[in-house]
């Protein structure tokens, strides 16, 4: 599988498991030079449960990125999108 593929699987079911809708949730993922650039898309309501108090939940889920993307040996970015 490629390594690409297999952090957007990843970044899907951690998200998922922490937002209300599921539906509204998508990753996007995107090559820019050697950067593999992620786009998380959530529904407005959803946006607080990721970000989390003081940002906590979205720097812990950039953490998990990290450390995945480091054992693949790529670099890997997450942004997140109000949709």
């Amino acid at each position: 599988m490629d390594a690409g593929l297999a952090l957007k699987e990843f970044l899907e079911f951690v998200v998922g498991s922490l937002v209300r809708h599921r539906e509204s949730a998508s990753v996007a993922h995107e090559l820019h030079g050697s950067r593999h650039v992620y786009r998380l898309r959530l529904a407005p309501d959803d946006m607080g449960r990721i970000i989390g108090r003081n940002g906590f939940t979205i720097s812990a889920i950039r953490s998990l990125l990290d450390a995945a993307s480091q054992k693949h040996r790529i670099k890997a970015v997450l942004r997140i999108d109000e949709g």
